[in-house]
């Protein structure tokens, strides 16, 4: 048995889709499984639309999210005289024929098919026409002979046998008239020539799927495996698009999902192990298996990934946390002053307890890294006189101490309340607005524990002062 190899075969039209990471993704851990390897080949013969910035996006996507692939990246347009060879030898071997339809009667066609309501299929008219009768003004395409009579069965690794009648099947375009190949051809000289073992991608490309085992067969080529796995739908049950929100790599790393948590997410949208939930890098390699995909779609739930993110935000070390909080706020916030590092790395045994995302880290952790905060003016509102006794109080008595630790400062914070006749809140809530410029956030000893005594004092006599 050959050594399996896979492919993920996304076209550079755009910022890579959801859907996309999650076949790369399976397609990753199959061949890992497997000891096998995985390939990446960019379909890039539309060339139009296709841009090098979206090539190169893919590539980041791929490896920000931990899926590596094997040797470089595989150019398809670099391979386009081997498809047109391909054609040609189909069209010599009787399996292809030059069709000198006009793009007026195909159009034709295709609007009396659908006032039939019914999907078109070319109408096979060149099929077993002679040459000789073609119009000299038309440039031809170049179809391919698909089957008329019987079913063809494939044998799907995850939706079990599909069959289907072959006069459902068009005589496809293999080349167009102006002598550039199309997607079915490109894809399988590419996947015979790459030595492509298993084919899994998203059951909407089961009709590709009968069309390009045609021409393996009539190319005498081994035959690969194919799995087709549900695609993926809003929670309203639609089919996602690059329309809908959230659906691209980017939304996602730019609201601060960790790539292990989206990883974790995507392995479990339609794949399952027992009922385990959270899986290692090494876990999901060895767990990974085919039979483990569902049939039917899977939505895909932001609470879930939030939640996700939340776990993983609270079980990762500091300093893996800390690196990731540096990298996502360098691409999308602004740079961490490497002073302010220290302090916010040692603030994140907090900082982390109440996010849900990196941003809501940057958030929490905003007061530490701005020298100068700024406090709207609803809440400059409760900074009333009784409030700066206290705010004034509080600064005079951690002046005469060292340590702004729990221990020392709770027996001031007790005897501002019993003082001033407050509650906890009512010390808590002007402090820690002077210190953050908010009166939400991280509790009030982690907020001074955080900024140190100097800085503090200094914010605190900033605003005493005004």
């Amino acid at each position: 048995m050959s050594k399996v190899a896979t492919r993920f075969a996304p076209s550079p039209t755009g910022p890579l889709h959801i859907g996309g990471v999650r076949t790369a993704l399976f397609n990753w851990l199959f061949s890992k499984n497997q000891n096998g390897s995985f390939f990446l080949r960019i379909e890039d013969t539309d060339k139009e639309r296709s841009k090098d910035e979206y090539k190169n996006q893919i590539i980041q996507s791929l490896k920000w999210i931990g899926i590596e692939i094997d040797g470089n990246e595989y150019i398809q347009s670099k391979k386009i005289d081997d498809h047109i060879k391909v054609a040609n030898e189909l069209l010599t071997n009787g399996h292809a024929y030059k069709c000198y339809c006009s793009n007026e009667e195909i159009e034709e066609q295709k609007k009396r098919a659908k006032q039939k309501k019914v999907p078109y299929i070319y109408d096979r008219k060149w099929r077993d026409k002679s040459e000789a009768d073609a119009p000299k003004n038309i440039k031809p395409t170049i179809r391919f002979k698909s089957k008329i009579d019987g079913s063809t069965i494939l044998k799907d690794l995850v939706q079990g046998d599909i069959e289907i009648e072959n006069n459902t099947i068009e005589d496809f375009i293999i080349l167009r008239n102006d002598g550039s190949p199309t997607y079915n051809l490109s894809a399988s000289v590419d996947d015979h020539q790459m030595n492509i073992t298993h084919i899994i991608r998203g059951d909407d490309h089961k009709i590709n799927t009968f069309k390009q085992m045609q021409i393996y067969l009539c190319m005498k080529w081994n035959l690969p495996s194919f799995a087709h796995i549900p695609l993926i739908h809003t929670t309203e049950g639609k089919k996602l698009s690059k329309r809908d929100k959230a659906s691209t790599l980017d939304d996602y790393s730019k609201i601060g999902i960790m790539p292990e948590a989206l990883r974790n997410y995507l392995l479990r949208l339609g794949w399952s192990f027992k009922d385990k939930e959270i899986f290692t890098e090494e876990e999901s390699i060895k767990y990974f298996n085919l039979e483990g995909i569902g049939k039917s779609p899977s939505k895909l739930d932001m609470s879930r990934i939030l939640s996700m993110n939340e776990h993983y935000i609270k079980n990762i070390n500091e300093n893996d946390l800390f690196n990731q909080l540096i990298k996502y706020c360098k691409i999308y916030k602004e740079k961490i002053p490497s002073e302010k590092g220290e302090k916010i790395k040692s603030s994140l045994i907090f900082l982390k307890n109440k996010a849900k995302t990196l941003e809501d880290i940057y958030k929490n952790s905003k007061y530490i890294i701005q020298d100068n905060v700024t406090i709207s003016q609803d809440d400059i509102k409760l900074l009333d006189d009784k409030a700066k006794k206290i705010i004034s109080e509080f600064s005079n008595s951690i002046s005469k101490i060292d340590k702004l630790n729990k221990e020392n400062l709770e027996p001031i914070i007790n005897r501002l309340i019993k003082s001033n006749e407050t509650n906890f809140k009512g010390v808590g809530q002007p402090l820690r607005i002077v210190l953050t410029g908010s009166k939400f956030g991280p509790g009030i000893y982690d907020i001074i524990g955080s900024l140190g005594k100097d800085e503090v004092l200094k914010r605190l006599g900033d605003k005493i002062a005004r």
